[in-house]
């Protein structure tokens, strides 16, 4: 099934709380069930703002929004720009279509080629297998394992820490050396 990719807008806000309230989808997801739709849309609507360095993009099928992912700037300390946060959601339907890897491949072009991105970091349940797979794929590597660390139906779960290093840093060419003056 084809599939194509663009970046989120604030009249995606429904399909967003859709997908994220699907209680197939939210389990996996480190967010609370119950999202409004007038919420996601204040978050969509801050993404438009100049200056803000989040990057939302959206996967449709036959025109419907079957995944969301994005990459969120870690806070405003300037020791930490050069790292950002990565959440990917895709419904169950879609997956296994390489929707979540076409996100990953998106994403982390953006952020090698565009985005002065050096450090992707993220959080996923230590027992969500396919996403740990797909992190792998692309790039991520293991970094630490957080015990009890969020509250997912009642009970508390581990989640891992990976996170991905720009694999080819930018580098100022080298400078010419200049003649000698006489």
């Amino acid at each position: 099934m084809t599939f194509s990719i663009r970046r989120c807008l604030p009249s995606d806000a429904a399909a967003i709380t859709r997908m994220n309230g699907d209680d197939r989808v939210y389990p996996g997801l480190l967010q609370l069930p119950y999202a409004s739709e007038a919420r996601w849309k204040a978050v969509l609507e801050g993404n438009e703002v100049p200056g803000n360095i989040d990057l939302v993009l959206v996967a449709e099928m036959k025109g419907e929004v079957v995944s969301c992912a994005g990459l969120h700037g870690v806070g405003k300390a300037l020791r930490r720009r050069h790292a950002m946060s990565l959440g990917i959601a895709v419904l169950p339907e879609a997956q296994g279509q390489g929707v979540g890897k076409a996100m990953m491949e998106a994403l982390t072009d953006y952020a090698d080629n565009w985005g002065q991105v050096l450090r992707i970091e993220l959080t996923v349940y230590a027992d969500n297998a396919r996403a740990i797979r797909l992190y792998e794929r692309s790039g991520f590597e293991h970094e630490g394992r957080h015990r009890a660390y969020a509250l997912r139906q009642g009970q508390y779960v581990d989640t891992l820490s990976m996170a991905r290093l720009h694999p080819n840093p930018p580098q100022l060419p080298a400078a010419k050396a200049s003649p000698a003056r006489q």
